[in-house]
This record gives structure tokens, sequence and C-alpha cells, in this order.
């Protein structure tokens, strides 16, 4: 077999493959016998049909075609692997000749990955926030902590602002009842703005009992997008009563037996998820330097690819857990489908080059992955899926995952190898240590050797719709 490669750009090539015919003969074999075993003929036992019998019956070129169809995957394989090249998806092939007992010649055009130089990155700078946990910081995370423990008790007054009601729900679209435009006993906090925009004028100064009417657009549902006449009835108001703000809510809330001992806690526990926030930070700063020094070419087709991929993905399952369209979250993010389009061709780019650079990275610093490391990387995704270890391990070995993750770790890997040679500096100028921090739960991770989740992954996923919207407007 011969085959010769032509570059028809940085990310195609066509080859060309002639294959002596005496190469095919096992592939004929092959097909003389598949069709002996599919076909019958009078005089004949099955599988026992004489090779010229089936050329009188049903011609030579049905076996040619059986045959080369057969070997054409090893022919194209062999030729990728001689001309040492990284194909990207599936080729286009061409047969351009075939003679009988002579010859056969194919051409395959196929996507590769580019060739990448990566340069110098050890000049990288990169400037993050510092860490700064004020007093107002640790009064917002008390005060959440108090919410959480908050209690409610039924009034007989007026509802009013912060005030939790008990209402019932009726919508008409052109004074018809929507089939789902009625819902009962639906508890709504006011002022949250979870649920119709125009509910916390109407429901304000209502007692128990009372009613008021009001219009608003629909933003879920059979009439999404319509104006609506919407009735709601209020069957109870409840006021919510906080705790105090002394040592007993301490021993309530926490392990704490003085308010002072969890405030410090709590400064603590702030300091070490802002320096967590501010080593993410730095990865995906540093990940932007990096991309910015490499000229990447990207194959159209491949790009396309992902492009329907992340949006499929988005409509199809981030936007249908939610109950919503993609029409729905265009609203949502106040976008054009124009930018919508624009910002995911921006971010399926930027996936691609991350990957293409990291995988380079990979191979220049020969970096491997070990068994522990995989370990720990599928139970930081299985944690993320919501699966068990498991569950999530065994639909990663049926799917046939298990590669894909592996090149997860390695991009982890080589971007920590670029984290590390970079100078990281805050905003006051101050370098930054990026050894070992704490995540927010307060588990020791090594920032720079931990595969880089957080910044490749904000270079390949779309972004998430509002999370505020999901069960109101729904």
């Amino acid at each position: 077999m011969k085959s010769a490669v032509e570059n028809l750009n940085p990310t195609r090539v066509r080859l060309t493959v002639e294959v002596p015919f005496e190469e095919l003969k096992p592939s004929l074999d092959a097909a003389y016998k598949k069709i002996n075993q599919q076909v019958s003929v009078p005089g004949f036992r099955k599988g026992k049909i004489p090779a010229r019998i089936i050329d009188q019956r049903f011609g030579r070129g049905a076996v040619l075609e059986e045959a080369v169809n057969e070997a054409l995957p090893k022919f194209y394989t062999d030729a990728v692997n001689e001309g040492e090249l990284n194909p990207l998806g599936q080729p286009e092939v061409d047969i351009t000749e075939l003679k009988d007992n002579e010859l056969l010649t194919f051409t395959a055009e196929v996507d590769i990955r580019p060739a990448i130089e990566i340069p110098d990155y050890s000049g990288i700078e990169v400037t993050v926030d510092s860490v700064e946990v004020s007093d107002e910081d640790i009064d917002k995370s008390v005060e959440q902590l108090r919410e959480r423990f908050a209690t409610t008790t039924p009034v007989e007054r007026a509802a009013a602002e912060g005030d939790i009601v008990v209402i019932d729900l009726e919508a008409k679209v052109d004074g018809e009842v929507l089939e789902d435009g009625v819902a009962t006993g639906v508890t709504y906090t006011i002022g949250s703005g979870e649920l119709l925009d125009g509910i916390d004028e109407a429901v304000t100064g209502l007692e128990a009992g009372g009613d008021a009417t009001f219009t608003s657009e629909l933003k879920g549902g059979s009439a999404q997008g319509k104006e609506a006449e919407v009735s709601v009835k209020v069957s109870e108001v409840k006021a919510r009563e906080l705790p105090e703000l002394d040592d007993d809510f301490a021993q309530l809330a926490s392990e704490f037996d003085t308010l002072e001992e969890m405030r410090a806690d709590s400064r603590t526990r702030l300091e070490r998820s802002k320096k967590f926030e501010q080593a993410t930070q730095a990865q995906e700063k540093v990940l932007d330097a990096l991309l910015e020094l490499v000229e990447v070419p990207i194959p159209e087709k491949l790009l396309q690819e992902e492009i329907n991929t992340r949006k499929h993905n988005l409509e199809h399952h981030q936007l249908a857990q939610m109950g919503l369209n993609l029409d729905s979250y265009l609203q949502m993010q106040d976008k054009t489908a124009e930018e919508f389009e624009a910002e995911l061709k921006e971010q399926a780019e930027k996936g691609i080059r991350t990957q293409f650079v990291l995988d380079e990275l990979v191979n220049k610093e020969q970096l491997s992955v070990g068994q522990e490391e995989l370990t720990e990387h599928l139970m930081r995704r299985a944690q993320s899926s919501g699966m068990s270890p498991d569950q999530f391990a065994q639909a990663v070995v049926e799917g046939g995952q298990v590669p894909m993750l592996v090149g997860e770790v390695a991009r982890g890997k080589a971007l920590a190898v670029v984290v590390e040679a970079a100078k990281v500096v805050d905003d006051k100028g101050e370098t930054v240590d990026l050894d070992d921090e704490e995540d927010e739960t307060g588990e020791t991770v090594e920032v720079t050797s931990e595969p880089a989740e957080a910044a490749t992954e904000a270079a390949e996923e779309p972004a998430e719709p509002q999370e505020k919207q999901d069960k109101a407007e729904s």
C-alpha cells in the first residue's frame, strides 16, 4: 500500500491511497463467504456456492463492493498512522479507481489537529482580586444564617413587605382562564420577586380573605409572553420573626458558645473561600493569557459541531430541567438570538482552543495521569453530577468515557504547570502564593497541581441561566 498526504489547509488534509489488488484478497475472500451465507442457488448447498457462480448470478461488482467496504477502514487507518496524523471526526472517502485484479485507489479528506507551537510562557503575569473580608461581609454572612433560623407566625393584619402569604392564583388571557393558569395554596414571600411582576403591589395591604386583580406578562406556560389578567386571593398572612443576635443564637446555629466566637469563625471561613476563589481566578486569567500567546486554527466542521452540541445541551438539558425554552432564556438574559449565537460561537472557539493548547502542553511536558488522580477526579465529577461515585463510574465505563476523563485530568495538570510558572499578583501589587489552599468546605486542595476544572470548564461550558427564575416562572 502507498499513501500520500496533501495539506489542504492547516486543519484539513487529503490522503491518496493506492492498494495493490493482492492486498484486497483477504477482504475478497470474506466477501464471498458472507454472500455465501446470505443467498441460495438451486443445486448448491448454502455456504458451498463456488465463487464463479456467485459472480455469474450476482455480479463481480457486488463482491468487489462488499470487499472494498470491508477493507477501507483498515487501509485508511494504516495511511493515517503512516502519515502520523491526528484526525478529527470521520473522513470523506472517495474511491477514484477500482481495477479488478489490478488496483484500488481512494482519497480521504479529514480534519486534523493543527500543529501548535507552544511559546515560552514563563513571562505570563496576571492580576487577581485581593483577599479582603470586611465587617460588612461578616454581618451579611451572619444575617443569612439568621434568616435560616427565622420562624413564621400567623397574623391578623394587612400583609406587608417581608411577610409570607398563602395565595390562590387564576390567570386569564382574552377573558378565558388558562388550563395551566390556576394555582392554589402557593406560599410567597412579599418582595422576593420570585413570582409575577405586579404581585407584590397586589397583595401588599391585603388581609386573609382579601383579593385583588392585576395585569402581568406571563413568563412561562402555554401563554408565555402574553399579557394576562391575574386574580389573587390571600388565604393566610404570616409574619417572619428573626432570632435575636446573641450568645443563645450562636449556640443554636453553631458549635460555638458566644456570638463573638461565631463571628470569628465566619471570618475564617470567608477568608478561606475568598482565597480559593482567588486561586480559581488566577487559573482562569493565566489560561486566557496563554491562549493569547498561541495561534490556534480551528476546523470549521468541528467548530459547528461544538456549537450545535452546546446549544442542544442548553436547550434540552439545562433549560428543560427548569421548565424553560430558549426564547424565555433569551428574554431572561436580555439577549437577541444573534447575540446568543455570537456568544455561543465565541465560547465554542475558546473551548476548542483550550483543549488543543493544553493537549499540546501535555505532550510537551510529558505529563501522565495516575490511578489516584483519576479516582479523585471521578469523585469530584460524581459529586457535581448528583450521582454516587459507583453510579458515575459505571456510566463512564459503559459510555466509553474513561479516555475523556483522563484527558480532563491531564489538561488540568498542564494548566497547573503554566500557573506555577506565571507571576500572580493581587490588585494591591502583592505577590499571591498559590500553594495549598482550602476550599469553602475546608478541604485542602493543591491549587496548582489539581486538575483545573474551574478554569477549563468555564471555557468549555455555556453560561448557566439565572437560577432565581427556575421555580416560579416554570
